[in-house]
């Protein structure tokens, strides 16, 4: 041991002793260590003191590391590099950083976690990719990122190879390996080549994984999967390459442990009807796969089996190819049942029951004959001199046998597979450039007893630990070769020897052979022949005999000896399988049966080795298991040796599958076998630790003594370590590094250390003096404070006497002055009356002789008007009586007119005649009912008039007895007797009343007093019942908003939801659209015409069915165009304008032709002209039309009659509700009826002088009409499309207004309605829809035109919404629309929300690349903050995403959008950069720094200042960022106290406790005055965020993908006419005509 290192054993030093438990306990050193001590006294961590035995100083106990290398992510980079060091390292990153995985140089050591863990996400994927490795956290995908990019960059092959033993995650590992490569090398044109290299895993562990006693998903074959690339780095295809499969699991499985898994997925799904023909049951019933007792693995084997053939169908295997796989892998089951009897004296014979139901079911689902089967599962043909003897065999011998052929036939089809996987991942688009191998090989095993399988795996182990050793140290020299350094050549272990002795010339696989062409070799004369090679004279060093076995033998192998059990190694490695049945499943009638055995002839597999069967009957097969698998990995060592391998070493932390629970014996022991030591003891033996000379002199610079320039770090370096470390041998200087010896940086830690505490003690010592110089002035101040605040205290009593003074004279004189002041007012208010009176006296006399003089000139205006009126009364009555005559001529024609319509109608009113005869039986039950309430009405007035009779006659003899009593006068002694008896009892009267009175009012005073009482008491219910109510109000009010907060977060989940299906389905729909256009261009390379105009979308013609009787009309064809007629653009300042005259001989002829009149019916000459003939004509098309009508308006009535039929027996009501409606469909088709009469009015325009007798220059009769409406022809209509939303190029719709395409297609749509052309309004409306559609397609990746298409999308929507049926308006110009839009807004809904996704993604996507860079890396100050004001950086700096932002924000600014759809949009973006940046920060150790945090919270301050300038902070945005900020917070606060652990802990609420302490593991010190994070700081964080309630998730990085659901305003458009709008003559839509 060097004397540097000896130095380091002083009083307080950390060591590692041996423990029995967990291996290495640590402890401290008591004392200091002298050269001749004989023990050193040391104290566990317990408090336990021990004394520790020395020899030797090499007996000395390993050092521990420095706290600075806590943690630490790469195991090399530590001081010391031992066990205990490289296990306590591992420890911690597992158990207290909840790290999984730590590099060892070029290893990645990954533990399992036995849990899920959200470090594998597309975010993951994105923040690695691309990335310097060297700056990530250790990780999977930084092994596969580092192949990749290596081999893009050097042009070379690259392998990952994967190993561990069963359980340690290997094959989890190789599957997010290649996840990795098919997301960052997606294949190109969007095809599914890294879909079928994903789908290839769920059939691989189907097929060839199984539980063991060690893993529920053991991988039991080992695979070599090579990924081509391209040559720009997309996947083009795959190969797959297998390597001894663990064929005797088919046939046997031990205790707990389970067959492959697609056996129980088949047995699962049992009950599917396709299945059913397999003649399945429990896995129980069948002897292959009952022998591990449950089979229960915590999975669902029918969703496993969907997944198993879903990813057969991505492969492109057909159903019924997948059926006759599993066909035959059920018969492998139904084989293990066919029961072998023993038969004959000795039972040297064998037979099979012929109504065994386990071998037909074999035979049929095979398609073999069940008797040939039967018979030679039980016999065997041998050849003895040229002649063919069958013999029959026992019942042990044939039960071998079928187990034989249930493996082979197993192993046949899992070869199959593995070819037809390979068929389907092979490159279509020619010879990959460039591979990287993915190999998932098993780890080294030992088992209590080991057989061939382990013999074969540890070999292969050995293999690959050769080419591990001798790759490290190349990579060793390497890096002393390039930087120059004079080095010794490092010894390390070459396991060459244990290679040989397995491989070489008479080697353990040599003489396994020769035996197994013996024809009576046997295993015990083989193990014999092992002893007498390899133990006679000195033996070789890596074989052993076991002490009490003679079958068996030892191998010390490179992790450890293992024993092996001799005992069937001739069998497996012969692995016979009799010619006979081998025949009669190349008979069966089953194709794949056929296919899979006529292979085997071909030639051996390199693979797992098939059988090859000889001449003659009883030959066994020619190429023994271990003869190929030793060629097999001969060929993959050769493919690994021509690539760059990267190795990962999967490692099991505990045997009991407990997440998170570290077992250290276990880890060593793997640590051991996998290489890992190996690995760091090469290391350790030349210069481990090193340093470039800038962090040198960085962390050490406080040692240094000159001058504190960085660029003179090398120089600094090279003067100052010889005074450092006295002995040169342990540091070495390079190009660019400096290179340390083992506990060299420990030394200097320490020497660093007790620098800075000694200038701690001199800044404490200047730090007190100054304290104590702060106290004394404090005293100082405070004596002369409290002499001046006494002296105050009289000066302040003397100023209130003078106070006391000044203020009575103050007092005296404002009094003084507001008694004059008020008799100044009363003089001024009577002047100023006085003034008034006579100034209104003045006025209201002038006022007066205005009124005269306007009296007079009213009187002389009414005399001059009546004058002229008389005048005009006269000339207007002789105008009326010349109109009169005129108009009765006009009305005579007019009746004419009226009778020839009456008659044509007469048909309608007869179908209508049901109807008329209901409403007047309706109208006669009413009069019958009215008659009745009249009669009602009579008799009540009738008993009136009697019941007053009866009071009459009673009042009446009220009176006449009132009357008699008056009349009867009393005798005076009659009335003193009785006025003597009324005095009695009015005295008797008053005495009861006084008593009552008074009783009474004690009952009144008490019941007061109960009254008071009750009102006290209601008082007090009154309150508590207030205070009740209060308080549920309260918690109503909280249950409501809380239901309410629910239910708004349910549905914005919802609208996230579907807004995210959205996007997915635009996705979808894209990469259709890609494929269609690629298959198409296909087609168009072998010949095929293709049509360019794929923008060109024309609008389908509207069906006869859809047309409207004006749309029926034949005149469209037969006038002139609108060019001929009336040109009226668009695009002109006025719309006046006029018909020309044209021929209407021509015109009438045209017409009648059309509508089939006969040359009688037709006029000549000038009668052509009379309205007489124009009406005519306009009637006998309207005859046209009622006719080509009536069979619909019949089915119409039948239908009214079935429903009034089918409800007859209901009540009235609903009887009298189904006749409203009735009339109403009757009212509907009288309405129908009269609309088809405005084919007149279009007669009338057209020939204006055929209803009028009135010269040519009367004014023309024009139909109502809502202006300001445009109109389009339904020839113009795809021209419209194409020149409005399809052909407009970015440039024009620069210059378009707001929403001017839809303004322009909705007045053309109103006004195709307001015509009664519903479907070419429909028509139209769609055409549009689908005319956006393909825009927003076509500008995917252009945010002005988005933008554009997004405002003309919505403002379509509400235009739509605004005059529909389901909105009630008042305006006459808002006329609601008749035809159906609902469709048509579900769709404009949809695509506007396509529209806005498509806007934030073309944003999001170009700040994909800048985010980091901008937010992370970038050291810009903002003018302001120190630095000079000019031009800033434009390369990845925030002003480039700022220049991004005001760019989205001008688009939507510049169409108008709504500010909260704005304040939607960057929301999403900040939440997206604040995700990506954060989630890169949580990768990167190398911006987890103070000075970084700094720079990061300046950068995000500036999007703050941003959103805040464009008031978009409400929705959101702001608090998005929030994540980030507290982040760079977390990396610029103290983290040594208990109170800075509080602060963060309260500080970081939108961190969750995951987030927190891995920033605080990744935290590394830049400067000298900066520490990394100690582990018992954060283990205090921890345990304070574990009693904070974590509202964030628990997930470790943001989800990048999540999508705000965004919310459309409802906003009422503005009325627009065409008038109003700016159409700019580009567009090229002047054929539109203004209405």
């Amino acid at each position: 041991m060097k004397m540097a290192t000896l130095q380091l054993y002083t009083k307080g030093a950390s060591v590692w002793i041996p423990h029995a438990d967990t291996v290495w306990v640590s402890a401290q050193l008591l004392q200091n260590y002298k050269p001749d001590d004989d023990y050193v006294l040391l104290q566990l961590s317990g408090g336990e003191e021990v004394r520790y035995p020395l020899v030797a100083p090499s007996d000395l106990p390993p050092l521990a590391n420095p706290d600075i290398s806590e943690g630490e992510s790469d195991l090399t980079a530590l001081s010391f590099l031992h066990e205990p060091a490289i296990l306590h390292n591992l420890r911690v990153r597992f158990l207290d950083y909840s790290s999984i995985y730590t590099y060892c140089g070029i290893v990645l050591v990954a533990l399992n976690p036995y849990d899920e863990l959200p470090i594998y996400g597309e975010e993951v994927i994105d923040a690695y990719s691309g990335q310097d490795v060297a700056d990530m956290e250790p990780h999977i995908f930084s092994v596969a990122e580092n192949a990749y990019r290596t081999m893009i960059r050097e042009d070379k092959n690259q392998s990952i190879i994967v190993s561990g033993e069963s359980g340690s995650g290997k094959t989890v590992s190789a599957k997010f390996t290649m996840r990795y490569f098919a997301v960052v090398g997606g294949a190109a044109q969007q095809t599914s080549v890294e879909d079928k290299v994903l789908a290839s895993n769920p059939i691989m562990e189907a097929i060839g994984n199984a539980k063991t006693i060690r893993n529920d998903n053991s991988s039991r074959f080992g695979k070599y999967i090579e990924i081509g690339f391209g040559r720009k780095g997309d996947i083009i295809g795959a190969n797959m390459s297998t390597y001894l499969l663990e064929k005797s699991r088919v046939v046997f499985q031990a205790a707990a442990e389970r067959n492959y898994h697609i056996f129980y997925q088949l047995c699962a799904s049992r009950q599917l009807p396709e299945m059913r023909s397999l003649k399945l049951a429990t896995p129980e019933h069948f002897r292959y796969t009952n022998q591990g007792g449950d089979a229960n693995i915590g999975t669902d084997d029918v969703m496993e089996m969907e997944r198993t053939r879903n990813a057969f169908t991505i492969l492109g295997m057909l159903p019924n190819q997948q059926m006759e796989l599993f066909r035959i892998l059920a018969a492998v089951l139904h084989l293990g049942n066919v029961m072998i009897q023993g038969s004959g004296r000795s039972s040297d014979r064998s037979y099979i029951d012929a109504d065994d139901s386990s071998l037909a079911i074999f035979s049929k689902l095979l398609g073999v004959e069940a008797a040939h089967m039967a018979h030679w599962l039980c016999h065997r043909k041998l050849a003895l001199a040229g002649d063919t003897l069958v013999k029959p065999m026992t019942s042990q011998e044939a039960a071998e046998a079928r187990d034989a052929l249930a493996k082979h036939i197993y192993e046949q089809t899992f070869k199959w597979t593995v070819h037809r996987l390979n068929s389907a991942l092979r490159s279509q688009a020619g010879r990959a450039k460039t591979f990287i191998g993915v190999l998932d090989i098993y780890g080294f095993e030992t088992f209590e007893r080991n057989s061939f399988e382990q013999f074969c795996i540890n070999y292969a182990n050995e293999k690959l630990q050769q080419q591990f050793n001798r790759h490290v140290f190349h990579l060793e020299q390497e890096e002393y070769e390039r930087e120059e350094l004079t080095w010794s050549r490092i010894e390390f272990s070459d396991n060459q020897q244990c290679i040989h002795l397995i491989e070489g010339p008479l080697g353990l696989l040599d003489l396994l052979d020769e035996e197994c062409r013996m024809p009576k070799g046997s295993d015990d004369s083989w193990v014999q022949k092992l002893y007498d090679q390899h133990l006679a004279n000195r033996g070789h060093p890596h074989f052993r005999k076991p002490r009490m076995s003679n079958s068996a033998f030892i191998i010390l192998h490179f992790a450890d000896a293992v024993q092996y059990e001799c005992g069937g190694f001739l069998d497996k490695n012969r692995d016979t399988v009799f010619e006979e049945l081998v025949n009669i499943l190349r008979a069966s009638q089953s194709d794949l049966v056929v296919e899979l055995f006529q292979q085997q002839g071909k030639g051996p597999s390199m693979a797992n080795g098939s059988v090859h069967v000889g001449r003659r009957a009883h030959r066994e097969h020619k190429l023994t298991v271990g003869f190929q698998f030793r060629q097999s990995l001969q060929m993959l060592m050769d493919t690994l040796n021509s690539t760059t391998p990267h190795y990962v070493r999967c490692i099991k932390p505990n045997d009991l599958k407990e997440p998170f629970m570290f077992d250290p014996k276990r880890t060593v022991q793997q640590l051991r076998a996998c290489g890992v030591l190996e690995t760091i003891r090469i290391s350790a033996a030349g210069f481990p630790s090193r340093w470039t000379y800038e962090e040198f002199f960085i962390r050490y610079r406080v040692l240094l003594r000159m001058s504190q320039c960085r660029e003179e770090a090398r120089v600094a370096c090279r003067q100052a370590l010889p005074h450092l470390i006295p002995d040169s041998d342990q540091y070495v200087f390079g190009k660019t590094k400096v290179f340390f010896r083992a506990g060299q940086v420990a030394l200097l830690e320490r020497l660093r250390a007790e620098k800075l505490r000694t200038a701690a003690v001199i800044l404490q010592s200047w730090v007190r003096g100054w304290l104590t110089r702060i106290h004394y002035d404090r005293i100082l101040t405070a004596i002369v404070t409290m002499q001046r605040y006494w002296r105050g205290a009289l000066a302040r009593r003397m100023g209130e006497t003078l106070r006391y003074t000044r203020a009575a004279l103050l007092i005296q004189k404002t009094y003084r002055m507001l008694v004059d002041r008020h008799m100044f007012l009363l003089v001024r208010q009577a002047a100023i009356t006085i003034q008034a009176f006579v100034r209104g006296m003045l006025t209201r006399r002038y006022y007066r002789q205005l009124l005269v003089e306007r009296a007079v000139t009213l009187l002389q205006a009414r005399v001059r008007g009546w004058s002229a009126r008389r005048t005009f009364t006269r000339f207007r009555a002789a105008v009326v009586i010349a109109q009169c005559c005129v108009r009765r001529k006009a009305a005579r024609r007019e009746l004419l007119k009226l009778k020839t319509e009456a008659r044509s109608v007469e048909r309608y009113r007869e179908l209508n005649k049901g109807m008329e005869v209901k409403l007047m039986q309706l109208q006669m039950r009413a009069d019958q009912e009215a008659r009745e309430s009249a009669a009602l009405k009579e008799s009540l007035r009738a008993e009136r008039e009697v019941a007053a009779a009866e009071v009459t006659a009673l009042r009446a003899k009220i009176e006449k007895l009132e009357a008699r009593q008056k009349n009867a006068a009393p005798t005076p002694a009659l009335f003193s007797i009785v006025s003597q008896e009324v005095e009695l009892e009015k005295r008797r009267a008053e005495e009861k009343a006084a008593q009552e009175h008074l009783q009474l009012t004690k009952e009144v005073e008490t019941l007061q007093r109960e009254k008071a009482s009750l009102s006290r008491e209601v008082e007090h219910l009154l309150a508590r019942m207030l205070q009740q109510e209060q308080a549920q109000e309260a918690l109503v009010q909280k249950a409501v908003s809380e239901a309410t907060a629910a239910v708004r977060a349910e549905l914005d989940e919802e609208k996230r939801k579907h807004q995210g299906l959205l996007r997915e389905f635009t996705r979808l729909e894209q990469r259709y659209d890609n494929l269609s256009e690629l298959s198409q261009l296909t087609e168009d390379t072998r010949g095929l015409r293709r049509n360019d105009s794929i923008f060109n979308w024309e609008p389908p013609s509207p069906s006869p069915q859809s047309l409207t009787p004006l749309s029926l009309s034949p005149f469209p064809s037969t006038f002139p165009s609108p060019e001929e007629v009336r040109r009226v653009s668009v695009t002109s300042p006025t719309a006046d304008g006029r018909f020309t005259e044209w021929s209407s001989d021509t015109l009438m002829e045209q017409l009648m032709d059309k509508m089939g009149l006969t040359n009688e019916a037709k006029l000549e000459g000038e009668d052509l002209a009379s309205a007489y003939d124009a009406v005519r004509v306009a009637n006998k098309l309207l005859e046209n039309q009622l006719l080509s009508q009536r069979s619909q308006w019949e089915e119409e009535v039948e239908r009214l009659k079935v429903q009034l039929i089918r409800v007859s027996s209901g009540s009235s009501t609903h009887q009298q509700e189904l006749l409203a409606a009735r009339d109403q469909e009757c009212a509907t088709l009288r309405k129908d009826l009269r609309n088809t009469v405005t084919f007149r009015r279009l007669i009338t325009q057209v020939f204006p002088s055929a209803f009028s007798t009135e010269s040519p220059s009367s004014p023309q009769q024009k139909s109502p009409t809502v202006a300001g409406l445009l109109e389009c022809r339904r020839r113009d209509e795809s021209k419209l499309i194409k020149n409005l939303i399809t052909d407009v190029r970015a440039d024009v719709g620069a210059t378009l207004s707001p929403g001017l395409a839809a303004n322009v297609v909705f007045l053309c749509v109103r006004q195709a309605d307001r015509r009664g052309d519903q479907s070419g309004a429909s028509s139209l409306c769609r055409a549009a829809v689908a005319s956006m559609k393909t825009a927003l397609k076509k500008h995917n990746n252009d945010s002005d035109m988005t933008a554009l298409w997004l405002k003309n999308v919505s403002l379509l929507h509400d235009l739509l919404t605004q005059h529909s049926t389901e909105q009630t308006h008042d305006s006459e110009d808002l006329l609601t629309l008749t035809f159906d839009v609902k469709d048509l807004r579900h769709s404009l809904s949809e695509l506007r929300i396509q529209a806005y996704q498509q806007l934030v993604s073309i944003t999001e996507k170009r700040l994909q690349n800048i985010i980091v860079a901008a937010l992370l890396e970038s050291e810009d100050i903002p003018a302001g903050l120190g630095r000079r004001a000019g031009p800033e950086p434009d390369d990845a700096s925030v002003t480039r995403v700022l220049k991004e932002l005001t760019a989205l924000h001008a688009a939507m600014s510049r169409q108008a959008l709504h500010v909260a759809l704005m304040e939607c949009a960057f929301h999403q973006l900040a939440h997206f950069m604040a995700a990506v940046a954060l989630n890169n920060l949580l990768l990167r150790k190398d911006v987890c720094c103070c000075s970084r945090g700094i720079h990061i919270r300046l950068n995000v301050s500036q999007l703050e200042d941003w959103l805040r300038s464009r008031r978009l902070q409400t929705e959101g945005a702001v608090s998005s960022l929030a994540p980030l900020i507290q982040a760079a917070q977390l990396l610029q606060v103290g983290k040594n106290s208990p109170a800075d652990a509080q602060a963060l802990v309260q500080a970081c609420s939108a961190l969750n406790s995951q987030q927190i302490v891995k920033i605080l593991s990744n935290y590394t010190p830049h400067g000298d005055f900066d520490e990394r994070v100690s582990l018992n700081f954060i283990r205090m964080v921890q345990g304070l965020l574990k009693e904070r309630v974590d509202a964030q998730p628990r997930q470790l990085f943001l989800d990048v993908k999540r999508v705000f659901p965004v919310t459309f305003p409802n906003e009422k458009p503005p009325s627009v006419r065409a008038d109003q709008l700016t159409i700019p003559d580009s567009l090229k839509i002047s054929f539109l005509r203004r209405v």
